[in-house]
């Protein structure tokens, strides 16, 4: 069939708009993925040079403490297994892209949330983008790490960000519009300033929200390790691709399960925080 109206150009836009970001904005990426390649290779390096049983022990007690005797045991016979499969330095930096993934995204996403909650034209403007998000394909999402961040680790960090990063702000922003609004009109009413409504009442009272949004931008930036890992990311997700490139089943089996172990004590023990984090008297 012969189309008779032209075709919107939208390829040809995004790789001209792709391209002038990369040759204006080059000097600033080449810098943060310097520093952030710096942060990853440390911590990586740090966390080897212990010796596991260490790290194993006092992982295990922290979740201990967070999660109770359960989460405590998984935590500690996980690792072991994980240990015992020869996957401990994969696990490491797996935990490593995780762990710094999961921070940026809180780090932007709590305080956009926040600003999504207080202004409702943000969140009627801005909205839409997240959604579109979150229905995105998870392979879209290395197509602009490359160009800007090149194969590695860094743009792996970069993607898994921007992935894991809008259940966060969504989830913010609806503990705080949940907050019962006698308790912030009492506020009002005592003569609470806007910072100390926010910080002494709707903060405190979302909590519980915001944590189901670190639990979820967690589990998110986890299942992007395989993805990631087409690009240059370590870890297990590369033990997995690399068995699919060599059609080595028993090895991307045991990447898998060391996959599914992690995912799961991240699980307990961001839910248990989430859990502690409830005001006592609720569900």
């Amino acid at each position: 069939m012969d189309w008779t109206i032209p075709k919107f150009p939208l390829d040809t836009l995004s790789d001209e708009g792709l391209d002038w970001l990369t040759d204006h904005g080059s000097w600033l990426t080449r810098a943060v993925s310097r520093h952030v390649a710096d942060w990853i290779d440390a911590l990586t390096s740090a966390l080897v040079a212990v010796p596991p049983w260490i790290v194993i022990a006092v992982a295990a007690l922290a979740t201990w403490k967070i999660g109770g005797r359960r989460v405590g045991l998984l935590t500690l016979f996980g690792l072991l297994f994980l240990w015992n499969l020869r996957l401990w330095q994969a696990t490491v930096e797996t935990l490593v892209l995780v762990i710094l993934a999961t921070a940026a995204a809180l780090v932007i996403g709590i305080p956009v949330g926040i600003w999504f909650a207080l202004s409702r034209r943000a969140w009627r403007i801005f909205s839409p983008v997240l959604d579109m998000m979150q229905t995105l394909p998870s392979f879209v999402y290395l197509i602009p790490a490359l160009p800007f961040f090149g194969l590695g680790a860094v743009s792996a960090c970069f993607a898994t960000i921007v992935f894991s990063v809008p259940p966060v702000i969504r989830l913010t922003a609806l503990g705080i519009r949940n907050v019962p609004a006698e308790l912030v009109e009492a506020s009002d009413a005592f003569g609470g300033s806007s910072a100390q409504k926010l910080f002494k009442v709707q903060l405190p009272l979302a909590l519980p929200t915001i944590m189901a949004g670190v639990n979820q931008t967690m589990m998110l930036a986890l299942s992007m390790v395989v993805i990631a890992a087409m690009i240059g990311a370590g870890g297990l997700g590369r033990v997995v691709w690399q068995s699919i490139q060599r059609l080595e089943a028993g090895a991307g089996f045991e990447a898998g399960i060391g996959i599914v172990i992690l995912a799961v004590i991240l699980d307990r023990a961001t839910q248990a925080l989430a859990a502690r984090a409830r005001p006592h008297g609720t569900a």
